[in-house]
Order: structure tokens, then sequence, then C-alpha cells
């Protein structure tokens, strides 16, 4: 049986889509697996995070910074939002492990639409420039530099982009085509004024470079994408971590919260052991000192002053820019959520209908059939598949039909819904202009009641003016003569009057009382 054009375009259009998307979970599977795999350990001196991120001298422990950079207990401005503004902070001695994750939480923002220059992360032998010309570092560096570039000097609208960058010490950066001619990999991703601090997840394991990123749109810190993954790349066994930045023209404050360093090791290589580092076990008594002596100068306080233990009121109420705010954030986290169901059930849609094409494609002579297909034909039988009916041309023709069918009942059905709510909004329009709320039980309101007895006087007096005119010409006089005697005598006329009367009021006593046992009902 031969398959219909429509399905065979289809699957030659889903195919190379689906495996595209296998090969993208591959990679995804394959990063995991080896980062589930490898022995991991927290190196704590490549590492700062807050809470009491610098010192009261304002001294980093186990790093230094230059420039243009200001450290506080919550995080490291590498370059405040000012013109031609440079820094950068570095490691203070080299590693001691060959395969490393670093995560490194920043933000970027800036009052303009453009930003400059960007923020770069380092790998290298030796500890750069803190007022250096790629991104506030030194350029001709010997490693690992990935840029995260913020301003188009190439002019190709491709920015704020992530590149990562390969340098043996030889080679001058590529300002004017923003590296694109010294590119190792890298992706187009928007960093700048996020609502939460953006990720960036760095791995270098067996010579593979992995960069997973996190756009900053949500406050779940596993949701990252993969920005690229690159084989085959040669780092130095030893080198420096740094992180700096640059503004030009135009500025952005650059901030480094977390900058969290774990060494991988391949299982069984290292053994764990008791620590004989001193320095561990003096950080943490001194934390433990501090945190005391926080506790104490609180409670000191809150007895000298027990008039400012009040409950902040303001805290309990909401502004409006802040809720206004906080709904729109709900709103879009909502419809991000729901794009990553769909998005799912796509893949499920397209792994369905790929297996059907494939069923399809067998018997339209594309392959040789499978095997329990071969044994029903050997019997005599329609080729079957699986244990169901025959699929033949007329069925899927008549499949067609019915999708076509549903699709106009689903149309019909929505331009009737919308004539409906058309004439709802003109009936409750015209309820809304009217004098009273509510309509009468006749079906008129008491203004349209008015203007229909005011056009039936108008035709009337319409027809006594014609009247009129004909019987003041004198032809119409001759021809016609005025009955001498009345046609209706005086006790009919007044019976007729009498049970007019009673009709009409027979009329509202029984509308009144029915209006009455409505009410009832609310």
């Amino acid at each position: 049986m031969a398959v219909t054009p429509r399905l065979t375009c289809l699957s030659t259009f889903l195919l190379p889509s689906a495996g595209i998307l296998l090969l993208m979970l591959f990679a995804a599977g394959t990063t995991n697996a080896n980062t589930h795999l490898v022995h991991r350990r927290f190196e704590y001196k490549y590492s700062f995070k807050p809470p009491y991120l610098a010192q009261k001298d304002g001294t980093v422990p186990f790093w230094e910074y230059g420039g243009n950079a200001i450290a506080s207990s919550e995080n490291v401005r590498i370059a405040p939002s000012l013109r031609s503004q440079k820094g950068a902070i570095w490691t203070k001695q080299r590693t001691n492990f060959d395969w490393w994750e670093v995560d490194v939480v920043f933000r970027v923002s800036g009052r303009g639409r453009i930003g400059a220059d960007g923020l770069a992360f380092w790998y290298t032998t030796e500890k750069g420039d803190y007022t250096g010309e790629v991104f506030g570092s030194s350029d001709r560096w010997v490693g690992l530099g990935i840029f995260f570039d913020s301003f188009d000097n190439d002019n190709k609208h491709n920015n704020p982009y992530i590149s990562a960058v390969l340098n043996d010490g030889t080679k001058k950066f590529d300002h004017t085509n923003d590296g694109s001619t010294q590119l190792l990999s890298g992706c187009l991703r928007d960093f700048r004024n996020k609502p939460f601090p953006t990720r960036a997840k760095i791995e270098y394991y067996n010579n593979i470079l992995t960069v997973l990123f996190h756009n900053g749109m949500t406050n779940n810190d596993q949701d990252y994408e993969m920005c690229f993954r690159a084989e085959n790349v040669v780092l130095p066994k030893t080198g420096y971590f740094g992180v700096s930045a640059a503004t030009g023209g135009l500025a952005d404050d650059h901030d480094v919260f977390h900058f969290l360093t774990t060494s991988l090791h391949i299982p069984g290589q290292i053994k764990e052991q008791v620590p004989q580092d001193q320095d561990q076990a003096k950080l943490t008594q001194e934390y433990q000192d501090y945190q005391k002596k926080l506790e104490l100068q609180k409670e000191e306080y809150q007895k000298e002053h027990p008039e400012l233990q009040k409950d902040d009121l303001e805290n309990w109420f909401e502004d409006y820019n802040a809720r206004e705010l906080r709904q729109i954030w709900e709103a879009q986290t909502a419809t991000h959520e729901q794009l990553r169901t769909l998005n799912t059930k796509l893949d499920e849609v397209i792994g369905r209908q790929e297996r059907t094409l494939g069923l399809l494609s067998v018997q339209g002579g594309a392959g040789a059939p499978p095997p329990h297909v071969t044994q029903q034909q050997q019997q005599g039988g329609a080729p079957q598949i699986g244990s169901g009916s025959v699929i033949q041309r007329h069925e899927v023709d008549a499949l067609l039909r019915n999708q076509n069918v549903m699709v106009q009942t689903v149309t019909e059905i929505r331009s009737f819904i919308g004539e409906v709510h058309a004439r709802t909004d003109s009936i409750l329009n015209n309820q809304a202009r009217a004098p009273t709320a509510q309509i009468q039980g006749g079906g008129y309101d008491m203004q349209s009641l008015i203007h229909e007895m005011r056009d039936g006087m108008n035709q009337v007096k319409q027809g006594m003016a014609g009247v009129s005119q004909r019987l003041q010409q004198p032809n119409a006089q001759a021809s016609v003569q005025c009955p001498t005697q009345s046609c209706v005598g005086m006790t009919a006329f007044l019976v007729t009057i009498v049970v007019h009367l009673l009709v009409i009021v027979g009329y509202n006593i029984y509308r009144d009382s029915r209006d009455a046992q409505a009410k009832k009902f609310y």
C-alpha cells in the first residue's frame, strides 16, 4: 500500500528534528552521567559567597582584587555603572587539580537599552591585569577566557553573546569582530536586566568543556540550559581563576555574588582523609566566635532600646507597584511552566508520529516488513499493524475527512458563541441605558412603550390631517356625505370603555403579583 504524499512530507520534516532532539538529550545525558560518576570535592580556597563575603578590612579570603572593583559583604562589584571603568578579582594561588567545575552567579544591569562592555571568566597560567584591554584583563593570555559580551562591536546584532576563546599567548584578541574569528564555541543568550541573578556552570572534565546557562527568569537554581559543549579542549594543568569586567561609553553594573569551585576526580583516584590543614579549623572557629559575638551584641542592643522593638507595619502591606510586579512575574512564571509542559507533550506526539510513520513506510515498501507482518502475509491474511485491524488508504482518507469536519464544526461553534456574546452585550447595553434597571413583564420597558404610543398618536394625527384636507376640497364635499346618525350608540360605547378599563386593571394586578412571586426567589 502506498503512503500518502502528505504523510511522506511530514515524516521527512519530523525525522531530522527528532534526530537533533535525540542528540541534544544524549549530550545532556552524557554530561549528567559524567557528572554523577566523578568524585566531587568543594574547594573553598577558590570560592567565595555571601554572607560576610568581604572582611572588615575589605579583603576577600584567598582572593585579591584591584582596579575599580569593590567588595562588600554580599557581592563583588567588578565594574560599576560609570564610563571607562575596569576591574578584576583573582585567586591567590594556583589550582592543584586537573578537572574542575565552577558555578558563577552574577548580575549585569543598567538603565540603558544597550549595555557595555561585558564580563569575563578566566582560567590562565598567570594572573591578568586589573585594568587590561580585554574586558578589564590582560591580552595574549595563556588558557581559557569565557566572555559575556553585551556590546555589539561588529554591528551584526548578535549581542548579548557568550563566547569561549582559547589563547596560547601569541594571539591578540579581535575586538573589532567581538572575537568571532578566534571563537571556540558560543551561544546567543540575553543576560542583562533579569529579575533574578543569572548563572553560568562551567565544567572541564576529560578535555570536554561544557557551559550551562541559567537565564535568570525563574528562581529555580536547577533551571539550566545547554549553551555549548566542546571536545578535545586542552587547558593548562594548573592555573588561576579570575573574573573581570569593563565599561566603555555605555555602562552597566557587573556584580558577582557566588564563585563556587568544585574539583572533579576519577573515582578511586583520591582517598578521603581527615584534613591536616589547620586553616579550615581556624576559619571555622573564627566564624563560630563571630556568630556568638553578633548574638551578644543583638541582645545588648535590644535591652538598651526596648522602644524600637515594634512591628514594622509597612512590611505587612504591599504597595501598588510591588503588587503589579508580583502579578506580572506570576503570570510569566505560569506561562513558562505551560510552555515547558507543551514542549514535553509535543515531544511525545512527535515520537508517536514517528513510530506510526515508520509502520506506514514499511507497508509502502520502503523497507523490509517486520517479522509478524511477514508471518501474517504467509498465512494468507492482510498485513496487520500490531494487534489492530488493517490500515488502508480509504481509512486514512476517512480520518482526514473526519478531522476536517471537526475543524469546521469547531469554527461554527466559535462563530455561534461570538454571535451570542455580541447579542448579550447589546441587550446589556440597552438595559443599562434604560431609565429603569429591570425588563417589564410584557417584554418592553416603559421607554419603549412610550415611543410606541407616540408613534401611534403621530400616525392618527397624520390620518386626521389627510381626511380633513380631503373634506376641504369642493369635489370631495360633493362626493362624500357625512352620516346623519351615529353608527354606535352611547350604551355600547360606555360598555366598551368599561370592559377595556377592567382588562387593563386586571392585567396590571396580574403583572404585579407575578413580579412579587419572582422576587421571592431572590
